[in-house]
């Protein structure tokens, strides 16, 4: 039998930091799921979509590396979700003007439309979220576990 005392220092997975971030994160993917499923958008989808069009914002164009470094998700991930959602015609690649190795990303008008529908419902979802997790605290030790 397993001797807990032994594995771990905690009485419960309620005291561990980790299990209980997993928990969390898990609810609110959920939840914004939800949200964006009658948008016929994944939770994936929509972070990179809106990703690119952060990235875009004054000319820029983005590649898939960019891409993933900005959204911290693993490359090869970006690609096979940028590949579905330029099939779903929301992102288009085409010649990157400063690397010729690189393809340069941008929204679609299909997918500038759908992204300006979905930020407000995942802005919406977020806010029932974690309406009641002192916001400004949690926000910023979010963002001190984000830095890199």
């Amino acid at each position: 039998m397993l001797d807990w005392a032994r594995a771990t220092r905690f009485r419960g997975p309620e005291e561990s930091l980790g299990f209980l971030l997993w928990q969390v994160t898990h609810r609110w993917q959920r939840a914004i799921g939800a949200a964006l499923a009658p948008l016929d958008l994944t939770h994936l989808q929509f972070v990179l979509l809106t990703c690119t069009g952060w990235l875009a914002k004054g000319g820029r164009a983005p590649s898939q590396a960019e891409l993933a470094a900005f959204s911290k998700i693993e490359p090869m991930q970006v690609s096979q979700v940028v590949r579905l959602l330029e099939k779903k015609k929301l992102l288009a690649r085409g010649p990157h003007p400063t690397d010729s190795r690189a393809k340069a990303l941008r929204l679609t008008a299909a997918g500038e439309k759908l992204v300006q529908r979905a930020v407000p419902v995942v802005e919406a979802a977020d806010a029932a979220f974690f309406a009641a997790s002192g916001r400004p605290a949690l926000l910023r030790q979010l963002r001190a576990l984000a830095a890199d």
